[in-house]
């Protein structure tokens, strides 16, 4: 699945409407989005699980991967092999474990090349961020796009992800920096119709 992880990585916002989230998840897919990862912080299990279970038959429909934010144990129950992970979400090789050796397992670097280096043995893809000013996250730490030249000179293998106040403005140069993928949160579900800025999105990439 790491061949997968290029081009743009939508992220769901926080959305307790399942309707709404199916909504705008369906509006990027069918722009040509096809890495989606849940991410839901504040959510009820039971509502997690809901949005999940409907979220993975219709990124199936699209052919689409369907990543799990934090959560690998919710994964793992509902039979999706791809998750990502924060320094402060578990331990990866638990998770290996839980989700099988095929599973895709996407860790968060944030501006450290080391941790990068530290966790490719186990990983599947490593992200980098935030590389802008982020609305999601305003007080997260910055990372620079150098970043990307200097973990592909190190030949670690993996794909590269950015994430952090990316749209379509600065997808391209992200891209450009040597990032596989580029991950949107609310230059993708923050605007009032999801479709358009995932075309938008989509057509930036290709010219990046």
């Amino acid at each position: 699945m790491r061949a997968r992880i290029h081009g743009v990585y939508g992220i769901t916002a926080e959305q307790p409407d399942t309707a709404r989230l199916l909504q705008d998840v369906a509006a990027a897919l069918e722009a040509g989005i096809r890495i989606m990862q849940y991410r839901q912080k504040h959510a009820p299990a039971t509502q997690r699980r809901e949005q999940l279970q409907a979220l993975k038959a219709l990124c199936a429909q699209h052919d689409a991967l369907l990543i799990v934010n934090d959560d690998w144990p919710l994964a793992a129950a509902l039979g999706i092999g791809a998750v990502h992970l924060g320094e402060d979400d578990g331990d990866i090789a638990e998770a290996r474990r839980a989700l099988g050796p095929e599973a895709l397992i996407g860790v968060s670097c944030y501006a450290s090349v080391a941790r990068a280096q530290a966790l490719a043995p186990v990983a599947d893809y490593l992200a980098f961020g935030a590389l802008f000013a982020s609305g999601t996250k305003p007080l997260a730490r910055r990372a620079s796009l150098d970043l990307f030249g200097q973990v592909r000179a190190l030949q670690l293998g993996l794909p590269l992800v950015g994430i952090g106040g990316i749209d379509a403005g600065n997808i391209g140069t992200v891209l450009a920096a040597g990032a596989d993928a580029a991950a949107v949160i609310g230059s993708l579900f923050g605007q009032g119709d999801v479709g358009a800025a995932a075309r938008a999105l989509v057509a930036a990439a290709g010219r990046g």
